[in-house]
């Protein structure tokens, strides 16, 4: 590799942009779990939360900057003092630590969101830059829907907190309005019309509602952007952000062409997509670029000639290279505590406690009664399975009976909060039956948004991993099971998201 290529900053914000999704919170326990992984992956900058906007935020920003030591942390912060001071004392223990700032600089934005002059929107944002100096000196300034800014105002804006002390200057496009060439054409006249442009790194940060995002990133980079916000998975609110696979990809298996470099460990991309996928209960698209389940399949009869002959042929990356091929079978029902904590330190996976490890085992000798292989895949989803202190709502017994021509009808038992309740409902289908029958019983008022199933390994015994989200209040709730039994696996997921409806609404009473 030239010694004259930059080095490409990765900014990865899947535990803040990612959980934007609705439906996709984690807790906190989650994020450390997945932030451990960003770490073995070697990302730069970790963007682990937004401090100030709730307790459950504050906390877990200060957990995973306490429990990762190789990258940088960061929290986000608006322009105003309450934010920044709730982001530092969050990132106190960080070994690095960045608190990133922002407001909103289009027209738009200060007249009808902000509702103020341009005069004050630059003076607020010189004031957060040398607030956030306090407690960090790595402060990374964001102008808000940067892609429909007046140039000249921008130009303004940035000289003036480059000189107030921000080291990084991240014009994002917002709300995935940018095309490549005028995208990249923006950085280029910034940088050259930018005075003291030297004296910072240039960023990037893209949403996908055009689909442009990874696009618009990339030709950024290739007028003088050296920092690229992302995620894994491209996860993020609306239609999501720039994924980070494929940038990362873009930059490695294009040498020839970008005039940067990465740090990051690629061979960890597949486990930690995977990671994100079953914590967030979001599957990956089959034909998603690099971590999709078809992204080196090949089934053309031509593409299969052409690929045992050279693979070159119709392979641009090698599949092992970003992590592909490496999960192979290691455990099985006669596996020990040992064999199997040792495989989840592998994954990069950490339990706070022997309490918690055991819970998991046992989820792990249950599902090797069930099915003879245990991949790495199952590892994940056994640890996916939240299991909360004060559990409200769980299955106790199913028995679903369907025939043809006659309407499917479920016998449930749960209890709730201890208690023991029947019940038994038909419905079009037997998972519409599992489901009216839980309702009957609960009553929660809740609306089902998405119900999703995924085979999480190849086989007919594999677990089948599924999603359901409730709305309730406003408050959207993304419930996981995952078990051989499909059934099963949907009345365990309607179990969890009616537990998690619950624990918020505990935590909004204070209880």
């Amino acid at each position: 590799m030239s010694t004259k290529k930059d080095k490409l900053v990765i900014f990865d914000t899947t535990l803040r942009d990612g959980e934007q999704s609705p439906g996709a919170s984690m807790t906190k326990e989650e994020k450390v779990r997945i932030a451990r992984m960003l770490e073995r992956m070697r990302v730069d900058v970790i963007e682990a939360g937004f401090a100030i906007a709730s307790p459950g935020d504050f906390e877990a920003v200060q957990a995973v900057a306490e429990a990762v030591t190789e990258s940088r942390i960061c929290s986000l912060a608006r322009a105003v003092n309450a934010d920044i001071v709730r982001a530092g004392e969050a990132l106190k223990k960080a070994n690095a630590s960045r608190i990133h700032t922002f407001i909103a600089t289009s027209p738009i934005h200060m007249q009808y969101k902000l509702q103020m002059d341009p005069e004050d929107v630059l003076q607020q944002a010189v004031k957060a830059v040398k607030t956030a100096r306090q407690f960090t000196d790595d402060v990374e300034f964001s102008l808000e829907d940067g892609s429909r800014s007046e140039p000249e105002f921008m130009y303004r804006i940035i000289e003036a907190v480059i000189a107030a002390g921000a080291g990084t200057i991240n014009i994002p496009d917002t709300v995935g309005y940018g095309e490549p060439g005028e995208y990249g054409a923006m950085f280029r006249r910034v940088i050259e019309s930018v005075p003291n442009s030297d004296k910072a790194i240039f960023s990037t940060h893209c949403h996908n509602d055009l689909g442009l995002a990874v696009a618009n990133s990339l030709s950024a980079v290739m007028n003088g952007v050296r920092q690229v916000e992302c995620t894994i998975n491209g996860l993020g609110e609306r239609a999501g952000n720039a994924s980070l696979e494929e940038i990362v990809m873009a930059v490695q298996t294009r040498q020839d062409l970008y005039p940067v470099h990465t740090g990051i460990d690629t061979s960890h991309i597949v486990p930690t997509s995977r990671m994100v996928s079953s914590v967030t209960g979001f599957p990956v698209q089959p034909n998603k670029a690099i971590v999709g389940a078809n992204a080196f399949a090949h089934e053309s009869g031509i593409h299969q000639d052409g690929v045992l002959k050279h693979r070159e042929t119709y392979e641009i990356m090698r599949a092992e290279d970003v992590g592909w091929g490496q999960n192979r079978l290691v455990l099985g029902k006669h596996s020990g505590r040992a064999a199997v904590r040792a495989r989840y330190e592998e994954l990069g996976i950490a339990f706070s406690d022997g309490e918690e490890f055991q819970l998991v085992f046992q989820r792990f000798k249950e599902l090797a009664d069930k099915k003879h292989e245990i991949f790495d895949e199952d590892l994940h989803s056994l640890v996916a399975l939240r299991e909360e202190p004060a559990e409200r709502f769980k299955l106790l017994d199913l028995d679903v009976r369907t025939k043809i021509g006659s309407a499917p009808q479920a016998f449930i038992e749960l209890s709730i909060d201890g208690v023991p309740h029947q019940t038994e409902a038909q419905g079009g289908g037997p998972v519409d039956a599992t489901f009216k029958a839980i309702e009957h019983i609960v009553d929660s008022g809740a609306d089902l948004k998405l119900y999703s199933v995924n085979a999480v390994t190849q086989g007919t015994d594999s677990q089948g991993s599924v999603t359901v989200r409730l709305e309730r209040d406003g408050r959207l709730v993304n419930g996981v099971g995952a078990d051989t039994d499909i059934l099963i696996a949907s009345a365990q997921a309607y179990m969890d998201a009616l537990n998690l409806l619950a624990i918020s609404e505990s935590k909004k009473q204070g209880v």
